[in-house]
């Protein structure tokens, strides 16, 4: 059995992206606690602005509700690492893409549009750092695939 050492960074380093975006998208929903534009429109008139509202204080909206868009966020930190790992022609767009697919998609059903541009900024900050910290792995490991036997493999090594 084979282990490929740049497969496993990018595993590592795509889930380190994704909990640390979501953990952070988390802190700012528990202080902010925006509401989502479906939820007031149906209790407030249409004509009213209501995108200004926010509810600041701890866990007065939740961790589920409004700013940042924890989904744009993660598409964003799982594209821009990608991208840091692997910033050929061919990742950067497809990553780009999915983010701004992703990103898109919630900011026009559940999301309000600053939601979605805040998400993108931090998940792209995330995914970033995360990405240059596990290239440097990379690098010092040379990216080589090493055997395994069955017993080191049974050890988790």
């Amino acid at each position: 059995m084979q282990k490929n050492t740049r497969i496993l960074n990018l595993g590592y380093a795509l889930a380190q992206s994704v909990a640390v975006a979501w953990i952070i998208s988390g802190a700012y929903k528990a202080v902010t606690g925006r509401v989502h534009p479906e939820v007031s429109i149906g209790a407030i008139n249409t004509f009213t602005d209501i995108s200004r509202e926010i509810h600041f204080g701890f866990f007065q909206g939740g961790i589920f509700w409004g700013w940042p868009s924890s989904h744009t966020m993660v598409a964003f930190a799982i594209a821009s690492t990608a991208i840091v790992l692997y910033p050929n022609v061919k990742t950067k767009v497809s990553a780009l893409a999915f983010a701004l697919y992703i990103g898109i998609g919630v900011s026009v059903t559940i999301h309000w549009f600053s939601d979605f541009a805040a998400g993108a900024i931090l998940g792209t900050l995330v995914g970033a750092v995360v990405g240059v910290a596990f290239r440097a792995r990379m690098l010092s490991s040379g990216g080589t695939s090493q055997r395994v036997t069955s017993k080191t493999h049974q050890e988790g090594l």
